[in-house]
């Protein structure tokens, strides 16, 4: 029969004070309560309590890849670079692809991801439209040289997640796997006790057409998003078109007008008496050809960095010495007698403006009442989708304001067409009798970065309040003397008919005070905390707590079992 744990042998050393590395709630608790420990940076052992709950994580995605018939596998962590090559992203991966040699000189990565290993595995096997589609997965380590590890597992170097890859003979196949998959994880979440938003996403290194994050939202997200209330409609500010509430300029015929010392958009605004949506920012930058480029906005707005660089390669804004050398006055650039040879962008939000504010080319000026298709033409191909979305920005489903947030990316779903296997040659003979390349799909949740996800969004000031889903142990049993005749014998037996009932527990039968094992218990987070002392024991009960709302309840001895295994089951994934 299977027994109790006992948190006097139990490996979970526990911090009174809070690390000083600990900047975010997930990484303070998760130390504190002796479940990580850093190694090195960026690199953390999960202990038992940890990894129990990892378990339970990856027990839920197996069950959801098992439901949709994703079939689990494992391959190699080290990838060969020759595979990388002949993709295309060794070189275009970044610094962030831990790379190593052999004894024998040959080169190989630490797998970050693993499209090139899995397209490899499938290109001389999957020969045919009949064996398609295939949809297989793992969960093993991942490395990444972050230049800056941080957040405990939020940003590591070594982590560890769940990565899956579709191939199908066409893209309608395609969409179904996809569609499986998104619906999966958006399962995996739920049941793992978060609050995640499906968002539209940039693609990435990873690249493809389409791709949907699942972001956990909690303030100490890396990532913003903005999201409607009505209709469910959610991107992050990389990916978000959402229309703008866009404000004009005042009409009138062109003016050239004295702005002294107004060099920046609030300073522009507050001059004229306008919102600063109202004027139009220009962002000087030298585009990845190394041509001057100059992108004006939304005055209320900023350019985003991802959406950027699609538009312009690798870009770099202009330095001083860049600005002069092109002819542009800093703080007073604009559209209208911009220097030679200077390419002019709009954002596409713009295209329902007429009336501008922009700079005139000329120290200390600005131009107001400057029209669109008056005193300024804009060519089609000098449309852009630069700008980061904002809250009160239009829903462009249902045109309700949108709200923002910020979110942890736990999980991403990709289409990646045959990105990967056509320099790859994983090809296939279609119905037709036709050679084609395979269609993919791509699929990864961050496991361990889901473990701080859930400790983010389920804690207060004493501790973690986890989920039953994936407590490391569901019931807390604590005795409040050890070893006595009255106690002691009716802690151990609500823990046996606990275990008997089916339900996790773990006791506290170490010899310390009440308030040492109080704070314990509330740091360690376990949902439920059952305290037998000898005052209730006298009235034949003991007290039930609810550790993440507090509520407490006196049971009968006899009850306890029953009464918490009700509870307990129904909350389990």
């Amino acid at each position: 029969m299977k027994s109790y744990a006992k948190m006097s042998s139990l490996y979970a050393p526990t911090l009174k004070e809070d690390p000083a590395e600990a900047e975010l709630a997930s990484h303070r608790l998760l130390l504190r309560a002796g479940m990580i420990r850093r190694e090195a940076a960026g690199l953390y052992s999960y202990l038992p309590l940890a990894w129990r709950s990892l378990m339970k994580i990856e027990g839920v995605i197996r069950e959801e890849m098992e439901d949709i018939g994703a079939q689990e596998m494992l391959t190699p962590i080290l990838t060969d670079a020759e595979l990388w090559h002949q993709s295309g992203r060794w070189d275009a991966y970044g610094p962030e692809l831990m790379r190593i040699k052999d004894r024998h000189d040959h080169e190989y990565a630490l797998g970050p991801t693993h499209e090139e290993t899995y397209t490899d595995l499938v290109r001389n096997e999957l020969s045919s439209y009949k064996q398609l589609p295939v949809t297989l997965y793992h969960i093993q380590d991942k490395f990444r040289d972050e230049r800056r590890p941080r957040f405990g597992l939020m940003r590591s170097r070594e982590f560890i997640m769940k990565d899956g890859y579709s191939f199908s003979a066409d893209q309608e196949s395609l969409q179904r796997c996809y569609d499986d998959e998104s619906r999966a994880y958006a399962n995996v979440m739920r049941r793992c006790g978060l609050w995640c938003l499906p968002v539209a996403a940039d693609t990435g290194q990873i690249g493809g057409s389409t791709s949907i994050e699942f972001m956990a939202i909690a303030d100490a997200g890396e990532a913003e998003l903005v999201y409607c209330d009505k209709c469910g409609y959610a991107a992050d500010t990389e990916a978000a078109t959402a229309p703008i509430s866009l404000e004009d300029g005042e009409p009138g015929e062109l003016e050239k007008v004295e702005t002294p010392g107004c060099s920046t958009i609030a300073d522009l605004a507050a001059f004229l008496g306008v919102p600063e949506g109202a004027t139009r920012k220009a962002l000087a930058l030298m585009d990845g050809d190394g041509r001057p480029v100059v992108v004006f906005v939304p005055g209320d707005h900023e350019m985003n960095d991802v959406k950027a660089s699609h538009a312009f390669g690798d870009y770099h804004l202009m330095s001083d010495e860049e600005l002069e050398q092109t002819g542009l006055v800093k703080g007073f650039i604009g559209p209208i007698g911009l220097p030679e040879g200077v390419r002019a962008c709009f954002d596409q939000s713009l295209k329902g403006s007429v009336w501008w504010a922009v700079g005139a080319n000329e120290a200390g000026y600005h131009y107001v009442h400057a029209k669109l298709g008056r005193d300024l033409t804009i060519a089609d191909d000098a449309w852009v989708d630069v700008i980061s979305a904002k809250a009160g920005d239009l829903c462009p489903t249902c045109g309700e304001p949108l709200k923002l947030a910020r979110g942890i990316e736990c999980g991403q779903v990709f289409q990646l067409g045959t990105k990967y296997s056509e320099p790859m040659g994983a090809t296939f003979m279609d119905v037709d009798g036709k050679e084609k390349p395979l269609v993919m799909g791509c699929y990864g949740i961050g496991v361990s970065r889901m473990l701080a996800a859930i400790v983010e969004q389920h804690h207060d000031e004493h501790g973690i309040t986890w989920p039953v889903c994936v407590a490391p142990y569901e019931v807390e049993v604590v005795p409040l003397t050890v070893g006595d005749e009255v106690v002691w014998p009716v802690a151990d037996r609500v823990a046996r008919e606990l275990v008997a009932a089916g339900v996790e527990v773990v006791v506290d039968d170490r010899k310390e005070r009440p308030g040492v094992k109080f704070n314990d218990a509330d740091l360690m987070g376990f949902p439920y905390q059952v305290v037998c002392g000898k005052k209730a024991i006298a009235n034949g009960k003991v007290e039930v707590k609810v550790r993440a709302t507090g509520e407490r309840e006196e049971v009968a001895i006899e009850e306890v079992a029953k009464f918490l295994a009700e509870k307990v089951v129904p909350q389990r994934a």
